[in-house]
């Protein structure tokens, strides 16, 4: 797989992850439940007992590269307990580790959820699942997970995907690419920038998939305030409706991000951060045993307030009817 250089790591010291991990710790034992309502309102408030340092070590994405890997917290994996067999059966397996990625999401931006996702959980937990090896979900497992925008559908996405490693024994790596490390021509980003097709919901989206109104043509680049972003979905997209101009642009635009793309390799504890406007993301294929020892992450999606890195015409679109909910009025 071509590559360009390594991720950046922002590395966190014992004391800081003592500090983070304590305050979860705390936060869960008030509320019983990572998944409390109570416990969503009280993220801002709880996250202002963290440190200066702290609050800067676990700033967003600020960096061409549109990534980095948060490094320091340490889990262990026997208390973990197995991995589950679909995101259902989770229950509160890991939930200190889905509020200490409440926590970071919360100094970032808003988290978010989506009532069609997960049955509207605020971390959602990726592991292959049975059934679903070859699908283009976090469920799958024998065959790539195509890089992507999250959620590239939905006008409302995140701008930060923070994906959490519980447990990788295999070193199954997430692939990512960002759009500032590519060499477009002015012709392929001015194709790209046409709104020709829409991207269609993926399957993680049943609901949305069943939407009955028409799909909006999108822009797959503009050119935000510091820089080109992109909004990109290859196997969502209806390519065959374009015109060859814009597919012969998609097409190079593919093959750059495959030539920019970073494997990351997940040890547990590591945080990956993606600017989800600036990078696109995936997983390269592997072999699911299902023996409880899988790959297993945890997923937060996080708004930034005021960010101004799409067009305003995304405004207008309907969302296939999904609507997201953010941590604070949850």
């Amino acid at each position: 797989m071509p590559t360009a250089a390594s991720a950046p790591v922002r590395q966190l010291d014992a004391a800081h992850v003592t500090e983070l991990t304590t305050l979860a710790a705390e936060l869960l034992a008030l509320h019983g439940s990572a998944t409390s309502p109570a416990l969503l309102a009280d993220l801002a408030h709880a996250c202002r007992r963290l440190g200066r340092e702290l609050r800067h070590a676990l700033r967003p994405v600020d960096t061409a590269d549109g990534l980095f890997v948060l490094r320091g917290l340490r889990m262990d994996d026997t208390e973990l307990g197995p991995t589950p067999g679909h995101w259902s059966t989770v229950a509160q397996a890991g939930a200190l580790w889905d509020v200490v990625l409440l926590l970071v999401s919360s100094l970032m931006g808003t988290p978010i959820a989506w009532d069609g996702q997960q049955d509207g959980r605020f971390v959602h937990n990726i592991v292959p699942s049975p059934g679903h090896e070859t699908v283009q979900t976090g469920a799958s497992s024998s065959v790539l997970l195509t890089p992507h925008t999250e959620d590239a559908f939905h006008p409302g996405r995140a701008h930060l995907l923070l994906l959490c490693c519980m447990r990788n024994h295999d070193s199954i790596a997430t692939t990512a690419a960002s759009i500032r490390h590519t060499r477009l021509s002015d012709d392929d980003v001015a194709q790209l920038t046409r709104r020709v097709v829409p991207i269609l919901p993926d399957d993680a989206y049943e609901e949305a998939q069943r939407f009955g109104g028409e799909p909006t043509p999108v822009p797959t680049l503009f050119a935000g305030e510091d820089g080109l972003t992109l909004r990109f979905d290859p196997a969502y997209t209806p390519r065959g409706e374009a015109d060859e101009p814009w597919r012969a642009a998609y097409r190079r635009l593919e093959d750059e991000l495959a030539r920019v793309c970073v494997p990351v390799s997940l040890e547990p504890g590591d945080v990956l951060v993606v600017d989800n406007d600036v990078v696109v993301h995936g997983r390269v294929p592997f072999t699911a045993r299902y023996d409880g020892t899988d790959r297993w992450l945890k997923r937060a999606s996080v708004r930034v307030p005021g960010r101004r890195t799409r067009p305003e015409a995304e405004a207008a679109e309907h969302g296939y009817g999904q609507a997201a909910l953010e941590a604070w009025a949850a």
